[in-house]
């Protein structure tokens, strides 16, 4: 076996690797179910309101 040979099956087995891992890794992050988005809440409100009423 020449070098060359050794390099592409060594390369080809890291890329199957990192797509199993991928794969993996999207499922996982998948499972966890809905994205909720964060809330729409003003934290300008808060401030104003502590403000207002410290004084």
């Amino acid at each position: 076996m020449n070098s060359g040979k050794i390099v592409a099956i060594i390369t080809g087995a890291v890329s199957i690797f990192l797509a199993i891992a991928y794969l993996i890794l999207v499922q996982l992050l998948d499972i966890r179910g809905e994205m909720i988005p964060a809330s729409n809440f003003n934290n300008k409100q808060i401030l104003i309101y502590e403000v207002v009423n410290n004084y």
